[in-house]
């Protein structure tokens, strides 16, 4: 073994973190492997790299024994014979004895290569996984590599990741070379490297947009509460701010809806619908079901259930297409939403509620309207939802949708 042999390990120490003491020990294993491949398979040994000296040693180990004991002179040593060695061995001791092939430099030498090799991809390995799942949910961009029927396969730059079907967004298509953003869903270890695998549904992936699009979520002062996603199609975030005099769904849509546009335009055009979180569930409701008109939510916190009354002309709107409003808004809430018409209301008799049906209002700054009933009776009733005001600075209507230009007006049922 030479010098260059021990600066190349020094070097390893420094460049790739590897210790030098490990990678001596690896050596070694594998030279005791090598030496029973080539010399003998029975023998038990021990290799000794000094590599301050630049030597190595082959050695035998062999039990001690009585001599009637001996079942393989290969593994074990008569007491007699030990003590011709070194009259103070015992039994139980072990003998080693330094059998070093005249020439297994040369296979000493080629082990040591292999193995600092293997080690090095091995440290690589590790580092790059260490780097990854230090970014598991977190975006990266990256470069399109390659496709095939099931997943796109995307270089991150040290590794490639795996995009499978389920994870891509179905309106969207993709050739090699394309840039792409994605969302780091797991990392795990395997035998060929780490294997990074990313997406463009997750939730989580609008939840980092926004947050690196919107300083307010960035800093704190901004939180998102919950994320319902049908990813290509349409999304709902429900938001709070930290600060009263901070508007939390203004910030996410920026002036002139440029912050929420630029979240859309990397969503290959998702709608996305941003309204205040609230710990009332009525309002949290109402809230989650824009852009439709809410006029009021009865609820059972028992089933953790709701039914949702809304105008006749809304009832298309509130339910969405094939349903999707209504499945989103209860996504967003934790909440079963069942919505009623208007009309099916009042035949049901659940609207409009009464004084003793209606609970004192939560102390939440958003409060209903009593009134006389139409017929004339005189009883007090309450319209938790009936109007919403929509400030020409911007303020988003609380049942509305807002558009670039800071106006409020319905969605489309799409």
């Amino acid at each position: 073994m030479s010098s260059d042999l021990l600066e190349a390990l020094t070097a390893l120490e420094k460049q790739k973190g590897i210790s030098r003491e490990v990678l001596i020990e690896a050596i070694e294993t594998a030279l005791v492997t090598a030496y029973r491949r080539n010399f003998n398979q029975a023998q038990n040994v021990r290799v000794d790299l000094n590599m301050d000296a630049g030597t190595m040693r082959v050695y035998s180990r062999k039990d001690v024994v009585m001599e009637e004991d001996i079942e393989d002179d290969h593994l074990q040593i008569a007491l007699e014979e030990a003590r011709k060695i070194n009259p103070l061995y015992e039994i139980g001791d072990v003998v080693e004895e330094e059998v070093t092939p005249r020439d297994f430099g040369r296979i000493a030498a080629q082990t040591a290569k292999q193995v600092v090799t293997q080690r090095v991809r091995e440290a690589e390995r590790g580092m790059i996984y260490d780097e990854y799942v230090d970014r598991q949910d977190d975006i990266v961009n990256g470069v399109v590599e390659r496709l095939d029927p099931r997943n796109i396969y995307v270089s991150l730059g040290k590794v490639e990741a795996v995009l499978p079907s389920n994870e891509q967004i179905p309106s969207e298509s993709y050739r090699p070379h394309d840039r792409i953003k994605v969302y780091i869903t797991k990392v795990e270890r395997s035998s060929r490297g780490p294997q990074v695998f990313v997406s463009r549904t997750h939730p989580g992936l609008l939840r980092r947009l926004f947050e690196m699009e919107v300083p307010e979520i960035y800093d704190g002062i901004v939180e998102i509460k919950s994320i319902a996603r049908e990813a290509g199609d349409r999304s709902k975030i429900s938001v709070c701010a930290h600060n009263d005099d901070v508007d939390p769904v203004g910030s996410c849509v920026g002036a002139r809806g440029n912050r929420v546009q630029t979240i859309v335009d990397e969503l290959s055009g998702e709608k996305i619908d941003i309204v205040e979180w609230s710990e009332n569930p009525e309002i949290f409701v109402a809230n989650a079901l824009s852009p439709a008109k809410v006029l009021d939510v009865l609820v059972n916190e028992e089933e953790k259930s709701t039914t949702v009354v809304v105008p006749d002309y809304q009832l298309s709107l509130a339910i969405g297409k094939r349903g999707q409003n209504a499945r989103l808004a209860a996504k967003l809430t934790g909440w079963k939403i069942d919505i009623k018409s208007e009309a099916d209301a009042r035949e049901l008799g659940i609207y409009p509620r009464t004084v003793t049906d209606v609970p004192e209002p939560a102390d939440d700054g958003l409060e209903g309207d009593w009134y006389e009933d139409e017929d004339g009776t005189g009883d007090a009733q309450y319209d938790l939802y009936d109007e919403a005001e929509t400030e020409e600075s911007g303020e988003i209507d609380l049942y509305g949708e807002r558009t670039a230009d800071g106006a409020t007006e319905p969605a489309d049922e799409d």
